[in-house]
């Protein structure tokens, strides 16, 4: 694969795209609970996409907008609530993350869950004690993308996990 299709990174390639130390990243990872890259079977740090996301922001407000790190913790939950983390510039590697969804646009983006399919300037009524769900069976879009990039993935696995006869 190359980098363009990458589903995981070093902690050193993230080092090189975010211009730090590997070392700076690993302190990150203590005091923020919002970056939390896998460790694979042998102990190493796999970032993903949504990783990257998290340690860019977290760069941009410890040292373009000069927040100390407790009030880095508070804009980074912030940032994230309202789904506004810094992109990841690769935009191969971004079609595979979530969409970064502005708070505009996530009122008028249909909802997955039919539970949350309720209309929001509708009153509530106090009587209203549930929420009906509908009959039908509702599926959420597919990313085809993802599927592929995820069969890609197990049969690496599969392969990896023959080979060191592990299956």
């Amino acid at each position: 694969m190359s980098n363009e299709e990458k589903l995981f990174y070093s902690i050193g390639e993230v080092a090189d795209i975010l211009q730090l130390k590997p070392y700076v990243l690993r302190y990150w990872e203590t005091e923020f609970k919002k970056l939390t890259p896998k460790k694979s079977f042998t102990g190493q740090r796999t970032y993903r996409v949504r990783d990257i996301q998290v340690a860019l922001t977290i760069k941009k407000l410890l040292y373009d907008d000069k927040y100390t790190i407790a009030g880095a913790i508070q804009k980074l939950d912030e940032l994230d609530t309202k789904r506004e983390l810094i992109g990841f510039p690769n935009a191969a590697i971004s079609a595979i993350s979530e969409p970064i969804v502005s708070p505009s646009e996530q009122l008028t983006e249909q909802p997955q869950n039919p539970l949350e399919a309720v209309e929001i300037n509708s009153p509530i009524s106090p009587s209203a004690s549930s929420v009906e769900t509908p009959t039908e069976n509702v599926k959420p879009p597919v990313d085809v993308e993802k599927v592929k990039d995820f069969k890609t993935l197990l049969e690496a696995t599969k392969k990896l996990l023959k080979k060191y006869n592990l299956s």
